[in-house]
Protein backbone atom coordinates (compact mmCIF):
# COMPACT_ATOMS: atom_id res chain seq x y z
CA UNK A 1 0.00 0.00 0.00
CA UNK A 2 1.50 3.02 -1.43
CA UNK A 3 1.08 5.97 1.52
CA UNK A 4 0.66 9.67 -0.14
CA UNK A 5 0.30 13.17 1.21
CA UNK A 6 -0.36 16.35 0.22
CA UNK A 7 1.51 19.44 1.53
CA UNK A 8 -0.68 22.86 1.58
CA UNK A 9 0.96 26.22 1.42
CA UNK A 10 0.27 29.54 0.32
CA UNK A 11 1.08 31.41 -3.38
CA UNK A 12 0.63 34.90 -2.89
CA UNK A 13 -0.27 36.49 -6.17
CA UNK A 14 0.31 39.66 -5.12
CA UNK A 15 3.40 41.87 -3.96
CA UNK A 16 1.29 43.60 -1.57
CA UNK A 17 0.61 41.71 1.85
CA UNK A 18 -1.60 44.28 3.38
CA UNK A 19 -4.62 41.38 3.49
CA UNK A 20 -2.57 38.96 4.61
CA UNK A 21 -1.45 40.81 7.62
CA UNK A 22 -4.99 41.56 8.10
CA UNK A 23 -5.19 37.99 9.58
CA UNK A 24 -9.17 38.00 8.25
CA UNK A 25 -11.16 35.15 10.01
CA UNK A 26 -13.51 33.27 7.34
CA UNK A 27 -15.03 31.77 10.40
CA UNK A 28 -16.58 33.75 13.55
CA UNK A 29 -17.06 30.39 15.16
CA UNK A 30 -13.43 29.31 15.55
CA UNK A 31 -13.02 33.06 17.38
CA UNK A 32 -16.15 32.06 19.66
CA UNK A 33 -14.35 28.52 20.33
CA UNK A 34 -11.09 30.01 20.95
CA UNK A 35 -12.64 32.88 23.90
CA UNK A 36 -14.60 29.38 25.21
CA UNK A 37 -10.88 27.60 25.45
CA UNK A 38 -9.76 31.12 27.48
CA UNK A 39 -12.54 30.54 29.92
CA UNK A 40 -13.71 34.55 28.45
CA UNK A 41 -17.63 33.03 28.87
CA UNK A 42 -16.74 33.01 32.67
CA UNK A 43 -18.81 35.97 34.18
CA UNK A 44 -17.58 37.39 37.11
CA UNK A 45 -21.10 39.36 37.58
CA UNK A 46 -18.92 42.65 37.91
CA UNK A 47 -18.82 46.29 36.09
CA UNK A 48 -16.49 48.64 34.86
CA UNK A 49 -16.51 51.85 37.05
CA UNK A 50 -17.68 54.86 35.22
CA UNK A 51 -17.64 57.38 38.08
CA UNK A 52 -16.27 57.21 41.58
CA UNK A 53 -17.45 59.76 44.61
CA UNK A 54 -15.57 60.46 47.53
CA UNK A 55 -15.19 62.32 50.39
CA UNK A 56 -11.93 63.08 52.30
CA UNK A 57 -11.07 65.73 55.46
CA UNK A 58 -8.12 67.03 55.54
CA UNK A 59 -6.27 68.18 58.95
CA UNK A 60 -2.81 70.34 59.41
CA UNK A 61 -0.29 69.16 62.18
CA UNK A 62 -0.15 72.15 64.98
CA UNK A 63 1.58 70.69 67.68
CA UNK A 64 5.29 69.21 67.85
CA UNK A 65 7.35 67.53 70.90
CA UNK A 66 10.75 67.17 70.55
CA UNK A 67 11.71 63.99 71.99
CA UNK A 68 11.66 63.71 75.50
CA UNK A 69 11.09 67.69 76.00
CA UNK A 70 7.85 69.67 76.06
CA UNK A 71 5.14 70.16 73.11
CA UNK A 72 4.76 73.27 71.97
CA UNK A 73 3.45 74.58 68.14
CA UNK A 74 4.50 73.73 65.21
CA UNK A 75 6.57 76.57 63.39
CA UNK A 76 4.46 77.28 59.97
CA UNK A 77 6.36 78.26 56.74
CA UNK A 78 9.42 76.10 57.00
CA UNK A 79 9.70 72.43 55.44
CA UNK A 80 8.90 69.49 58.04
CA UNK A 81 12.86 68.51 57.56
CA UNK A 82 14.06 72.02 58.85
CA UNK A 83 11.71 72.01 61.92
CA UNK A 84 13.29 68.20 62.62
CA UNK A 85 16.56 68.10 61.88
CA UNK A 86 17.31 71.71 62.70
CA UNK A 87 20.30 72.29 65.26
CA UNK A 88 22.46 74.96 66.83
CA UNK A 89 25.06 76.31 65.10
CA UNK A 90 28.95 73.85 65.78
CA UNK A 91 30.78 74.59 68.53
CA UNK A 92 34.21 75.29 67.09
CA UNK A 93 36.38 74.54 70.06
CA UNK A 94 36.28 75.05 74.20
CA UNK A 95 34.26 78.62 75.10
CA UNK A 96 33.70 79.49 71.83
CA UNK A 97 29.88 79.58 70.47
CA UNK A 98 30.28 79.33 67.08
CA UNK A 99 32.74 79.45 64.43
CA UNK A 100 35.06 82.30 63.77
CA UNK A 101 33.62 82.74 59.41
CA UNK A 102 30.63 83.61 61.31
CA UNK A 103 31.85 85.90 63.83
CA UNK A 104 33.50 87.62 61.01
CA UNK A 105 30.27 87.54 58.85
CA UNK A 106 28.24 88.96 61.54
CA UNK A 107 30.46 91.80 62.03
CA UNK A 108 30.61 92.68 58.69
CA UNK A 109 27.02 92.95 57.70
CA UNK A 110 26.92 95.11 61.16
CA UNK A 111 29.87 97.64 59.19
CA UNK A 112 27.46 97.24 55.70
CA UNK A 113 24.49 98.42 57.68
CA UNK A 114 26.27 101.34 59.11
CA UNK A 115 27.43 102.27 55.71
CA UNK A 116 24.08 102.41 54.28
CA UNK A 117 23.14 104.71 55.85
CA UNK A 118 26.15 106.88 56.18
CA UNK A 119 27.45 105.76 59.44
CA UNK A 120 30.42 104.23 58.47
CA UNK A 121 32.71 107.21 57.39
CA UNK A 122 31.21 109.91 59.78
CA UNK A 123 32.92 111.89 62.27
CA UNK A 124 32.31 109.76 64.80
CA UNK A 125 34.14 106.69 63.68
CA UNK A 126 31.40 104.48 63.93
CA UNK A 127 32.66 101.56 62.28
CA UNK A 128 36.40 101.90 64.70
CA UNK A 129 34.30 101.98 68.09
CA UNK A 130 32.65 98.97 67.63
CA UNK A 131 35.80 97.19 66.38
CA UNK A 132 37.89 98.43 69.68
CA UNK A 133 34.90 97.17 71.62
CA UNK A 134 34.03 93.49 69.69
CA UNK A 135 37.64 93.04 69.12
CA UNK A 136 38.36 89.19 67.36
CA UNK A 137 40.68 88.73 70.05
CA UNK A 138 44.33 86.37 69.51
CA UNK A 139 44.71 83.22 70.97
CA UNK A 140 46.17 82.67 73.91
CA UNK A 141 48.83 79.98 74.27
CA UNK A 142 48.49 79.55 77.99
CA UNK A 143 45.08 78.49 77.20
CA UNK A 144 44.22 74.42 76.07
CA UNK A 145 41.40 75.99 74.18
CA UNK A 146 43.45 77.49 71.81
CA UNK A 147 45.81 74.97 71.03
CA UNK A 148 44.31 74.16 67.94
CA UNK A 149 44.13 77.80 66.45
CA UNK A 150 48.00 78.23 67.37
CA UNK A 151 48.70 74.72 65.81
CA UNK A 152 47.50 74.93 62.04
CA UNK A 153 49.75 77.70 60.37
CA UNK A 154 46.67 78.72 57.78
CA UNK A 155 44.33 79.23 60.88
CA UNK A 156 46.91 81.29 62.59
CA UNK A 157 47.79 83.65 59.94
CA UNK A 158 43.83 84.39 59.32
CA UNK A 159 43.61 85.23 62.53
CA UNK A 160 46.76 87.47 63.01
CA UNK A 161 45.44 89.09 60.04
CA UNK A 162 41.88 90.02 60.88
CA UNK A 163 42.88 90.75 64.80
CA UNK A 164 42.51 94.21 66.22
CA UNK A 165 41.18 95.00 62.71
CA UNK A 166 37.76 93.36 62.11
CA UNK A 167 34.71 93.19 64.34
CA UNK A 168 33.67 90.30 66.07
CA UNK A 169 29.83 90.13 65.32
CA UNK A 170 28.80 87.52 67.36
CA UNK A 171 29.55 89.42 70.72
CA UNK A 172 27.46 92.33 69.33
CA UNK A 173 24.65 89.86 68.43
CA UNK A 174 24.36 88.66 72.20
CA UNK A 175 24.78 92.09 73.44
CA UNK A 176 21.49 92.79 71.46
CA UNK A 177 19.81 89.40 72.48
CA UNK A 178 20.07 90.64 75.57
CA UNK A 179 18.10 93.48 75.50
CA UNK A 180 20.57 96.24 75.86
CA UNK A 181 20.67 98.86 73.24
CA UNK A 182 23.11 99.03 70.01
CA UNK A 183 25.04 102.06 71.58
CA UNK A 184 25.76 101.40 74.58
CA UNK A 185 29.41 102.50 75.05
CA UNK A 186 29.27 104.06 71.58
CA UNK A 187 30.32 107.50 71.48
CA UNK A 188 26.94 109.23 69.74
CA UNK A 189 24.38 112.36 69.42
CA UNK A 190 21.56 110.82 70.96
CA UNK A 191 18.97 112.69 69.51
CA UNK A 192 20.30 111.89 66.04
CA UNK A 193 21.96 108.51 66.37
CA UNK A 194 20.20 106.34 69.22
CA UNK A 195 17.24 105.23 67.35
CA UNK A 196 18.80 104.95 64.44
CA UNK A 197 21.14 102.50 65.67
CA UNK A 198 18.59 100.78 67.65
CA UNK A 199 16.27 100.14 64.21
CA UNK A 200 19.57 98.64 62.77
CA UNK A 201 20.46 96.11 65.43
CA UNK A 202 17.01 95.06 65.61
CA UNK A 203 17.75 94.52 61.72
CA UNK A 204 20.81 92.47 62.50
CA UNK A 205 19.41 90.42 64.70
CA UNK A 206 16.64 89.08 62.41
CA UNK A 207 19.11 88.83 59.73
CA UNK A 208 21.21 86.50 61.25
CA UNK A 209 18.03 84.59 62.54
CA UNK A 210 17.09 83.96 59.17
CA UNK A 211 20.28 82.77 57.73
CA UNK A 212 20.18 79.93 60.11
CA UNK A 213 17.43 78.21 60.86
CA UNK A 214 18.21 77.32 64.73
CA UNK A 215 15.82 75.14 67.18
CA UNK A 216 14.44 77.67 69.09
CA UNK A 217 14.10 74.99 72.74
CA UNK A 218 15.18 71.40 72.73
CA UNK A 219 16.34 69.84 69.71
CA UNK A 220 14.82 66.25 67.81
CA UNK A 221 18.43 64.54 67.55
CA UNK A 222 19.33 62.21 70.46
CA UNK A 223 22.32 61.74 71.06
CA UNK A 224 22.16 57.82 73.19
CA UNK A 225 20.34 56.61 70.26
CA UNK A 226 22.04 58.51 67.31
CA UNK A 227 19.16 59.17 65.73
CA UNK A 228 16.25 61.95 65.26
CA UNK A 229 13.02 61.52 67.36
CA UNK A 230 9.85 63.43 67.51
CA UNK A 231 6.17 63.58 66.96
CA UNK A 232 3.13 65.82 65.27
CA UNK A 233 -0.02 66.18 66.04
CA UNK A 234 -3.33 67.35 64.18
CA UNK A 235 -6.99 67.43 65.16
CA UNK A 236 -9.17 64.67 63.64
CA UNK A 237 -12.56 65.46 62.10
CA UNK A 238 -14.37 63.34 65.28
CA UNK A 239 -12.63 66.17 67.68
CA UNK A 240 -10.02 64.22 68.93
CA UNK A 241 -6.05 64.23 68.57
CA UNK A 242 -3.92 62.21 66.62
CA UNK A 243 -0.34 61.94 66.99
CA UNK A 244 2.37 60.97 64.74
CA UNK A 245 5.95 60.06 66.14
CA UNK A 246 8.97 59.18 64.26
CA UNK A 247 11.00 57.35 66.30
CA UNK A 248 13.82 56.52 63.98
CA UNK A 249 14.84 59.11 61.89
CA UNK A 250 18.24 59.12 60.96
CA UNK A 251 18.07 62.48 58.77
CA UNK A 252 17.72 63.43 54.81
CA UNK A 253 14.82 62.28 53.08
CA UNK A 254 11.86 62.80 55.52
CA UNK A 255 8.56 60.93 54.02
CA UNK A 256 5.36 59.11 55.62
CA UNK A 257 6.84 56.36 55.66
CA UNK A 258 8.88 57.61 58.98
CA UNK A 259 5.71 57.71 61.35
CA UNK A 260 3.77 55.96 63.44
CA UNK A 261 0.26 56.96 64.98
CA UNK A 262 1.34 57.44 68.73
CA UNK A 263 -1.53 56.36 71.25
CA UNK A 264 0.61 57.82 73.86
CA UNK A 265 0.23 61.31 75.81
CA UNK A 266 -1.92 64.08 73.82
CA UNK A 267 0.19 67.06 72.60
CA UNK A 268 -2.75 69.55 73.25
CA UNK A 269 -3.61 70.45 69.39
CA UNK A 270 -7.01 72.67 69.56
CA UNK A 271 -7.24 73.57 65.78
CA UNK A 272 -10.15 72.45 64.11
CA UNK A 273 -9.94 70.04 60.35
CA UNK A 274 -9.87 72.40 56.98
CA UNK A 275 -13.54 71.93 54.81
CA UNK A 276 -14.14 68.53 54.16
CA UNK A 277 -13.27 67.93 50.12
CA UNK A 278 -15.80 66.05 48.12
CA UNK A 279 -15.12 65.28 44.41
CA UNK A 280 -17.01 63.21 41.84
CA UNK A 281 -13.94 61.51 39.16
CA UNK A 282 -13.96 59.23 36.40
CA UNK A 283 -11.54 55.89 37.20
CA UNK A 284 -9.03 54.99 34.66
CA UNK A 285 -7.45 51.55 34.40
CA UNK A 286 -3.75 51.15 35.69
CA UNK A 287 -1.19 51.12 32.32
CA UNK A 288 2.14 49.91 32.92
CA UNK A 289 4.87 49.01 30.14
CA UNK A 290 4.37 45.12 29.37
CA UNK A 291 1.18 44.94 30.86
CA UNK A 292 -0.94 41.96 29.23
CA UNK A 293 -3.68 43.30 26.87
CA UNK A 294 -7.39 42.62 26.23
CA UNK A 295 -7.33 41.76 22.83
CA UNK A 296 -6.27 38.80 21.22
CA UNK A 297 -4.00 39.74 18.42
CA UNK A 298 -2.67 42.26 20.69
CA UNK A 299 1.09 41.89 21.09
CA UNK A 300 2.82 43.58 24.84
CA UNK A 301 5.66 45.71 25.07
CA UNK A 302 8.36 43.58 24.38
CA UNK A 303 10.77 46.69 26.82
CA UNK A 304 9.52 45.05 29.46
CA UNK A 305 10.23 40.92 30.20
CA UNK A 306 7.98 39.75 32.80
CA UNK A 307 9.24 35.75 31.51
CA UNK A 308 12.83 37.19 32.62
CA UNK A 309 12.18 37.69 36.38
CA UNK A 310 12.95 34.16 37.98
CA UNK A 311 12.00 34.53 41.71
CA UNK A 312 12.82 31.97 44.15
CA UNK A 313 9.89 30.60 46.21
CA UNK A 314 10.51 32.17 49.11
CA UNK A 315 10.86 35.41 47.14
CA UNK A 316 7.15 36.82 48.13
CA UNK A 317 7.70 40.29 46.97
CA UNK A 318 8.49 39.54 43.72
CA UNK A 319 5.63 36.21 43.02
CA UNK A 320 3.34 38.83 44.40
CA UNK A 321 4.46 41.82 41.74
CA UNK A 322 4.44 39.18 39.03
CA UNK A 323 0.75 38.08 40.40
CA UNK A 324 -0.11 41.29 39.75
CA UNK A 325 1.27 42.19 36.62
CA UNK A 326 0.59 39.33 35.03
CA UNK A 327 -2.68 38.32 36.16
CA UNK A 328 -4.82 41.27 38.09
CA UNK A 329 -3.05 43.80 36.55
CA UNK A 330 -6.11 44.99 34.20
CA UNK A 331 -8.08 44.45 36.87
CA UNK A 332 -6.94 47.86 38.95
CA UNK A 333 -7.77 51.29 38.49
CA UNK A 334 -7.05 54.75 39.00
CA UNK A 335 -8.86 57.96 40.68
CA UNK A 336 -7.39 61.07 40.49
CA UNK A 337 -6.91 62.97 44.22
CA UNK A 338 -5.60 66.87 44.82
CA UNK A 339 -5.10 67.12 48.23
CA UNK A 340 -3.59 70.29 49.86
CA UNK A 341 0.24 68.96 51.46
CA UNK A 342 1.16 69.17 54.42
CA UNK A 343 -1.82 67.33 55.77
CA UNK A 344 -3.34 64.25 57.76
CA UNK A 345 -6.29 63.12 55.06
CA UNK A 346 -8.86 60.90 56.74
CA UNK A 347 -11.05 59.56 53.89
CA UNK A 348 -14.89 59.28 55.01
CA UNK A 349 -16.05 57.40 52.36
CA UNK A 350 -15.99 56.43 48.68
CA UNK A 351 -18.90 54.45 46.29
CA UNK A 352 -18.28 53.51 42.75
CA UNK A 353 -20.93 53.49 39.92
CA UNK A 354 -20.08 50.79 37.43
CA UNK A 355 -22.12 50.46 33.64
CA UNK A 356 -24.65 48.62 34.87
CA UNK A 357 -25.43 51.81 37.04
CA UNK A 358 -24.96 49.68 40.85
CA UNK A 359 -23.47 51.83 43.18
CA UNK A 360 -20.71 50.38 45.58
CA UNK A 361 -19.85 50.91 48.58
CA UNK A 362 -16.27 50.83 48.89
CA UNK A 363 -14.48 49.93 52.64
CA UNK A 364 -10.52 50.19 52.90
CA UNK A 365 -8.87 47.17 52.12
CA UNK A 366 -6.22 47.47 54.84
CA UNK A 367 -9.45 48.07 57.77
CA UNK A 368 -9.40 45.62 60.79
CA UNK A 369 -6.87 45.51 63.68
CA UNK A 370 -3.63 46.38 63.00
CA UNK A 371 -1.71 42.75 63.46
CA UNK A 372 -4.24 41.33 61.75
CA UNK A 373 -2.10 38.85 59.08
CA UNK A 374 -5.05 39.20 56.49
CA UNK A 375 -4.91 42.83 56.29
CA UNK A 376 -3.42 44.61 52.98
CA UNK A 377 -2.21 47.80 52.46
CA UNK A 378 -0.16 50.16 51.54
CA UNK A 379 1.00 53.58 52.06
CA UNK A 380 -0.40 53.77 55.71
CA UNK A 381 1.17 53.95 59.10
CA UNK A 382 1.53 51.13 62.08
CA UNK A 383 0.27 51.74 65.16
CA UNK A 384 3.08 51.70 68.59
CA UNK A 385 1.23 50.33 71.45
CA UNK A 386 -1.42 47.71 71.78
CA UNK A 387 -2.16 45.98 68.80
CA UNK A 388 -6.12 45.52 69.23
CA UNK A 389 -6.75 49.08 67.63
CA UNK A 390 -7.88 49.08 64.09
CA UNK A 391 -5.52 49.78 61.48
CA UNK A 392 -4.96 53.40 60.97
CA UNK A 393 -6.19 53.97 56.90
CA UNK A 394 -5.43 57.94 56.82
CA UNK A 395 -3.19 59.40 54.23
CA UNK A 396 0.05 61.44 55.41
CA UNK A 397 0.89 64.03 53.25
CA UNK A 398 3.91 65.32 55.43
CA UNK A 399 5.11 69.18 54.96
CA UNK A 400 8.21 68.20 53.24
CA UNK A 401 10.49 69.62 49.99
CA UNK A 402 11.44 66.88 46.91
CA UNK A 403 14.99 68.01 47.26
CA UNK A 404 17.80 69.64 49.57
CA UNK A 405 20.81 70.35 48.66
CA UNK A 406 23.55 69.36 51.05
CA UNK A 407 27.01 70.96 51.67
CA UNK A 408 30.52 69.16 52.74
CA UNK A 409 30.46 67.63 56.15
CA UNK A 410 31.48 70.08 58.69
CA UNK A 411 32.09 67.04 60.80
CA UNK A 412 32.44 63.47 60.54
CA UNK A 413 32.66 60.44 62.61
CA UNK A 414 33.00 56.82 62.16
CA UNK A 415 31.58 54.33 65.19
CA UNK A 416 33.60 50.85 64.85
CA UNK A 417 33.45 47.93 66.99
CA UNK A 418 37.58 46.71 68.12
CA UNK A 419 36.78 43.35 69.06
CA UNK A 420 40.69 42.97 69.54
CA UNK A 421 40.61 45.77 72.36
CA UNK A 422 37.14 45.26 73.06
CA UNK A 423 36.11 48.95 73.12
CA UNK A 424 33.96 51.02 70.10
CA UNK A 425 35.95 53.65 68.51
CA UNK A 426 34.34 56.85 67.37
CA UNK A 427 37.05 58.14 64.83
CA UNK A 428 36.86 61.69 64.02
CA UNK A 429 37.57 61.51 60.43
CA UNK A 430 36.60 65.38 59.59
CA UNK A 431 36.87 68.21 62.23
CA UNK A 432 35.68 71.82 61.53
CA UNK A 433 38.77 74.32 62.43
CA UNK A 434 37.95 77.33 63.97
CA UNK A 435 37.78 79.22 61.14
CA UNK A 436 34.68 77.31 60.10
CA UNK A 437 36.39 75.25 57.52
CA UNK A 438 36.16 71.08 57.60
CA UNK A 439 39.99 69.75 57.62
CA UNK A 440 40.66 65.72 58.05
CA UNK A 441 40.84 64.87 61.78
CA UNK A 442 44.08 62.67 61.83
CA UNK A 443 46.13 65.56 60.25
CA UNK A 444 44.48 68.32 62.60
CA UNK A 445 45.48 65.91 65.56
CA UNK A 446 48.78 65.78 64.57
CA UNK A 447 49.52 68.98 63.84
CA UNK A 448 47.95 69.51 67.58
CA UNK A 449 50.26 67.14 68.96
CA UNK A 450 53.61 68.39 67.21
CA UNK A 451 52.76 71.78 68.13
CA UNK A 452 52.17 70.74 71.55
CA UNK A 453 55.75 68.74 71.44
CA UNK A 454 57.69 71.52 70.23
CA UNK A 455 56.47 74.03 72.98
CA UNK A 456 56.36 72.04 75.90
CA UNK A 457 58.36 72.34 78.83
CA UNK A 458 60.45 69.20 79.31
CA UNK A 459 62.04 68.36 82.41
CA UNK A 460 65.46 67.44 83.32
CA UNK A 461 66.96 64.46 82.21
CA UNK A 462 67.03 61.96 85.04
CA UNK A 463 70.76 61.18 85.76
CA UNK A 464 70.01 57.61 86.87
CA UNK A 465 69.09 56.04 83.87
CA UNK A 466 67.52 52.66 84.08
CA UNK A 467 70.03 49.87 83.52
CA UNK A 468 67.50 47.10 82.74
CA UNK A 469 68.66 44.79 79.66
CA UNK A 470 64.71 45.18 78.65
CA UNK A 471 61.85 47.71 79.36
CA UNK A 472 58.31 47.08 79.45
CA UNK A 473 55.88 50.10 77.35
CA UNK A 474 52.73 50.10 79.73
CA UNK A 475 50.83 50.75 76.49
CA UNK A 476 51.38 52.14 72.64
CA UNK A 477 50.15 55.29 71.44
CA UNK A 478 46.70 55.60 69.30
CA UNK A 479 45.81 58.98 66.98
CA UNK A 480 44.45 61.58 68.65
CA UNK A 481 41.66 61.36 67.00
CA UNK A 482 40.48 57.63 68.33
CA UNK A 483 38.08 58.56 71.06
CA UNK A 484 37.44 55.09 72.90
CA UNK A 485 34.06 53.98 74.28
CA UNK A 486 33.93 51.56 76.69
CA UNK A 487 31.15 48.94 77.98
CA UNK A 488 29.79 49.26 81.29
CA UNK A 489 26.37 48.41 82.95
CA UNK A 490 23.21 50.16 83.03
CA UNK A 491 22.32 51.60 86.37
CA UNK A 492 20.65 49.03 88.41
CA UNK A 493 20.70 46.23 85.80
CA UNK A 494 23.72 43.42 85.88
CA UNK A 495 23.36 42.35 82.61
CA UNK A 496 22.37 45.14 79.92
CA UNK A 497 25.29 46.65 78.64
CA UNK A 498 25.61 50.72 77.77
CA UNK A 499 29.16 52.31 75.78
CA UNK A 500 30.37 55.52 77.98
CA UNK A 501 32.68 57.75 76.68
CA UNK A 502 36.31 57.73 77.89
CA UNK A 503 39.71 59.28 76.91
CA UNK A 504 42.97 58.21 76.07
CA UNK A 505 46.47 59.84 77.60
CA UNK A 506 48.04 62.13 75.21
CA UNK A 507 51.06 61.69 73.40
CA UNK A 508 53.01 64.56 74.98
CA UNK A 509 51.82 64.92 78.26
CA UNK A 510 49.85 61.79 79.77
CA UNK A 511 46.75 64.18 79.84
CA UNK A 512 43.20 63.39 78.56
CA UNK A 513 42.90 63.65 74.88
CA UNK A 514 39.13 66.03 74.10
CA UNK A 515 37.01 65.04 71.25
CA UNK A 516 36.56 68.32 68.93
CA UNK A 517 33.52 67.30 67.44
CA UNK A 518 30.21 68.33 68.71
CA UNK A 519 28.95 64.67 67.93
CA UNK A 520 31.46 63.31 70.70
CA UNK A 521 31.79 66.82 72.93
CA UNK A 522 28.03 66.11 74.48
CA UNK A 523 28.04 67.10 77.13
CA UNK A 524 31.54 67.67 78.01
CA UNK A 525 31.81 71.42 78.49
CA UNK A 526 29.48 70.71 81.30
CA UNK A 527 31.35 67.78 83.00
CA UNK A 528 28.97 65.62 82.22
CA UNK A 529 29.10 61.84 80.89
CA UNK A 530 28.75 60.49 77.57
CA UNK A 531 26.66 57.25 77.11
CA UNK A 532 25.19 55.83 74.20
CA UNK A 533 22.73 52.29 73.81
CA UNK A 534 25.11 49.10 72.53
CA UNK A 535 22.88 48.56 69.84
CA UNK A 536 22.65 51.27 68.41
CA UNK A 537 26.29 50.17 67.18
CA UNK A 538 26.05 47.19 65.05
CA UNK A 539 29.12 44.72 64.08
CA UNK A 540 29.26 47.25 60.75
CA UNK A 541 29.90 50.24 62.45
CA UNK A 542 27.75 53.32 62.00
CA UNK A 543 29.07 56.95 60.58
CA UNK A 544 27.56 60.12 61.18
CA UNK A 545 27.93 63.53 59.64
CA UNK A 546 26.98 67.46 60.52
CA UNK A 547 26.59 69.71 57.41
CA UNK A 548 24.47 72.68 56.16
CA UNK A 549 21.45 72.04 54.44
CA UNK A 550 19.29 74.77 51.46
CA UNK A 551 16.12 74.19 49.44
CA UNK A 552 13.84 76.19 49.04
CA UNK A 553 10.07 76.24 50.33
CA UNK A 554 6.98 76.68 48.68
CA UNK A 555 6.65 80.60 48.66
CA UNK A 556 10.44 80.39 47.11
CA UNK A 557 12.00 81.46 50.37
CA UNK A 558 15.58 79.94 50.67
CA UNK A 559 16.21 77.95 54.10
CA UNK A 560 19.04 76.97 55.85
CA UNK A 561 19.87 74.85 58.68
CA UNK A 562 22.45 72.73 60.20
CA UNK A 563 21.50 68.89 60.48
CA UNK A 564 23.56 65.80 61.93
CA UNK A 565 22.36 62.44 59.49
CA UNK A 566 23.45 59.14 59.97
CA UNK A 567 24.45 56.48 57.69
CA UNK A 568 26.04 52.83 57.67
CA UNK A 569 29.53 52.07 58.58
CA UNK A 570 32.28 50.27 56.98
CA UNK A 571 32.40 47.35 58.69
CA UNK A 572 34.78 46.60 61.96
CA UNK A 573 38.41 47.66 62.64
CA UNK A 574 41.42 47.47 64.71
CA UNK A 575 43.20 50.50 66.90
CA UNK A 576 46.40 48.06 66.92
CA UNK A 577 46.19 49.09 71.16
CA UNK A 578 48.33 47.08 72.78
CA UNK A 579 49.69 46.78 76.75
CA UNK A 580 53.09 45.39 78.67
CA UNK A 581 55.33 45.31 75.47
CA UNK A 582 58.88 44.99 75.32
CA UNK A 583 60.47 47.93 73.91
Amino acid sequence: MTEMWSRLEGRPRTVDFDRALRVEIRDPLWMLARQWQLGEFHGSDAGSPVTATYSVTPARPTRLRPGGGQPDDLPTGLPLETVAERRSVPVAFGDEEIAFDLRLAIGRRWLKLLDKHSLLGHVLDFGGQYIRKYPIALPNPDQPEDVSKLAHPQVWATMQTVAQRRMDGYQFYLHLKDGRDADEGITTIPLLHHQLLLDLGGRLVDWFEALIVQPGGNSTWDPRRLEHQFSIAASTPTGSEKVLTAQEYPGGSLDWHAFSVDTGPRLGGTAQPEKTLSRTVFPAPVRYSGMPLPRWWALEDGRTNFAAVRPDSTDMARLVFLEFALIFGNDWYQLPCDLPVGTINSIRGMTVTDVFEQTQWITAAGSGPDEKWQRWSMFTLDTIGTDELPADTDLLLPPSVPKVAEGPALEEVLLIRDENANLVWGIEQTIRTPTGEPRRGSEAAAEVVAFRQNNLTRPAADPDPPRAPISYVAMNSIPENWIPFIPVHVDEDKREIQLQRAAMPSIVDGEPVRPRTTLLREGFDNGKQYFINEEEIPQAGTRLSVAYNRTRWRDGRVVVWLSAHRGEGRGQGSSGLAFDTIR
